[in-house]
């Protein structure tokens, strides 16, 4: 049986921190991602997952690699980023002053993903790795993550807009009292010895 889930969200990269949003951009860890990856991998060791995946985007892979389970990962294309469209490479500010109402987990974005697309690959990552067993390391993205962690506990997508997911963070899902009908987040957005976000 699966009974833990751990989420990492990739380290920093120089649109990370300026918050332009990057999904389809392959951008690198910026030298203070590459340092938050390699502060990752003690937790990693300490949490010992029997299975690991990551996102295709570079970013994602190079942080499993940095945490010492490169070696070890399979990539899934399912735990990409949520495709931003039209709104790649924009700050929130920049769309809002053209469309004052938006939001990403109720609008999705024009060209790009809806929420509830979204929310299928959530879905799908999720059966798939169910039969998996034990503990399963997925090394993915905040929007993407948010999703994934509503999912888990039954929520709709756009509850994710609630569960903020900074880079080079490690959450983990798992079931209250180990018992499979009661997923539950167990720990959110862990950033340890300091790691900035």
């Amino acid at each position: 049986m699966l009974t833990r889930v751990i989420i990492v969200r990739h380290g920093e990269t120089e649109w990370s921190r300026t918050g332009r949003h990057t999904g389809r951009t392959e951008a690198a860890l910026s030298g203070q991602g590459e340092q938050n990856a390699l502060g990752l991998a003690p937790r990693m060791a300490t949490l010992a997952p029997d299975a690991v995946l990551t996102s295709p985007r570079l970013r994602a892979i190079r942080t499993c690699e940095l945490a010492g389970l490169g070696a070890r990962a399979h990539a899934d294309t399912d735990l990409a980023e949520w495709d931003y469209g039209d709104y790649e490479g924009l700050r929130t500010a920049e769309i809002l002053a053209v469309r004052p109402d938006w939001n990403l987990f109720r609008d999705g974005c024009p060209g790009g993903e809806s929420p509830a697309q979204v929310s299928g690959r959530a879905d799908r990552v999720l059966a798939r790795i169910r039969p998996l067993g034990g503990t399963v390391a997925l090394f993915t993205h905040g929007h993407f993550g948010r999703v994934l962690a509503a999912r888990w506990v039954g929520l709709a997508a756009g509850d994710g807009e609630r569960l903020v997911l900074d880079t080079a963070s490690v959450s983990i899902l798992s079931y209250e009292h180990g018992n499979p009908a009661a997923p539950a987040i167990t720990l959110w957005n862990e950033r340890r010895g300091g790691i900035p976000g």
